[in-house]
């Protein structure tokens, strides 16, 4: 009915489609206990001193939070060794990849990524009028130098996950140096998407806020819905120079992120404890997981993410079913042409091992 009073760039769009949340499965399927291994999430929970921050703060919760995010921004420039100045948060990372479309980019620009990366940023891109130009990966990589090659006088954006999602592979140093080298006089950003660094523990994987002294147009995104456990709330951020940010900040919208989100990241940077565990937990289940998946003629692709990106060698979304039906949720890849690929997340071992019975039951 309305339709006439949208653009075309969002009409031509296929919307985001989440992986199925654990309630709704609960009612269609009537199971009491649902596992969900879709969405990479922490599979602890939070921070144990972020929720006992929260509760010390639910009073508060009637006034509008600080729209700087003051204490949080000066706790993470001293953890990350940055200046206040180099810091952006935004209500997750999602609406800084809009805020970078928004700012920088006009209808007709162009904005680069590449197969198989976060759909994300083509969805942004497209929905501002962009036009999206995605360079084929190799062996599901980033191909540095197709990316390099196929720039353009109206590319303004180039979008590298880091490691990449839902693939799992990552750039080494070298490499991610190399073509920024190539990329720095060419009146573009690069925004890294750091959004799994905490779990990666390879000898050659960048730190690409060691790289922001070097390269000024590297835009540098972390969140904390990963490892901290606070995917519900929201809160990503960026870090950059500041002249970058000063931009960005014309747009954002006042208050963009929530109190309880701030109080919550403040008190987790802090839980190493909690973060030790995690790191236990993930690396005890990777394995796990690599080696069952593997017994059962899988494929699974190299990852340092914390998820196995499966060939299943069969299509994927009938497997994802079967196992709705058994209470366990993994995220099928065909919104990525990915018919028999899944990305499987690492759980418990106690969510790990019930994957595996039920797909030794389908099976």
């Amino acid at each position: 009915m309305f339709k006439h009073l949208v653009s075309e760039n969002i009409l031509n769009l296929n919307p985001y489609s989440p992986g199925k949340p654990i309630e709704e499965l609960k009612r269609e399927i009537g199971l009491p206990h649902i596992i969900k291994l879709a969405s990479n999430e922490n599979p602890l929970g939070p921070s144990p001193q972020a929720i006992r921050a929260i509760l010390n703060e639910l009073p508060r919760v009637s006034l509008y939070p600080e729209g700087s995010c003051h204490n949080l921004r000066k706790k993470l420039a001293t953890y990350l060794n940055v200046s206040c100045e180099q810091l952006l948060f935004g209500n997750g990372s999602n609406e800084i990849i809009e805020l970078l479309v928004r700012t920088f980019c006009l209808e007709k620009d162009e904005v680069m990524t590449a197969d198989y990366a976060f759909i994300i940023y083509e969805l942004v891109g497209r929905a501002h009028g962009c036009y999206i130009h995605r360079v084929p990966m190799k062996n599901y990589s980033y191909d540095l130098e197709g990316l390099a090659a196929a720039i353009t006088d109206r590319t303004k954006l180039i979008f590298i996950a880091n490691p990449n999602n839902p693939t799992g592979s990552y750039i080494n140093g070298t490499d991610l140096t190399g073509f920024l080298r190539k990329t720095q006089n060419k009146n573009l950003l690069v925004v890294l998407d750091e959004a799994y660094f905490e779990y990666v523990h390879k000898s050659d994987y960048p730190n690409g806020i060691d790289l922001l002294k070097t390269f000024p147009h590297l835009v540098v995104l972390r969140t904390f819905s990963k490892i901290y456990g606070l995917a519900g709330f929201r809160i990503g951020y960026a870090i950059a120079h500041s002249d970058i940010l000063s931009c960005m900040n014309r747009i954002k919208a006042p208050f963009n992120v929530n109190y309880l989100a701030q109080v919550a990241a403040c008190a987790a940077i802090e839980d190493v404890t909690f973060i030790k565990k995690t790191l236990e937990i993930f690396k005890e289940g990777f394995s796990y997981l690599y080696s069952q998946l593997s017994k059962l003629g899988f494929v699974c692709h190299p990852s340092v993410g914390n998820f196995h990106f499966v060939d299943l060698r069969r299509q994927a979304a009938a497997i994802y079913e079967k196992l709705l039906k058994n209470g366990v949720i993994i995220r099928p890849l065909k919104p990525y042409g990915l018919d028999q690929h899944c990305r499987i997340s690492v759980g418990t071992m106690e969510e790990n091992q019930m994957l595996i019975a039920a797909l030794k039951t389908i099976l």
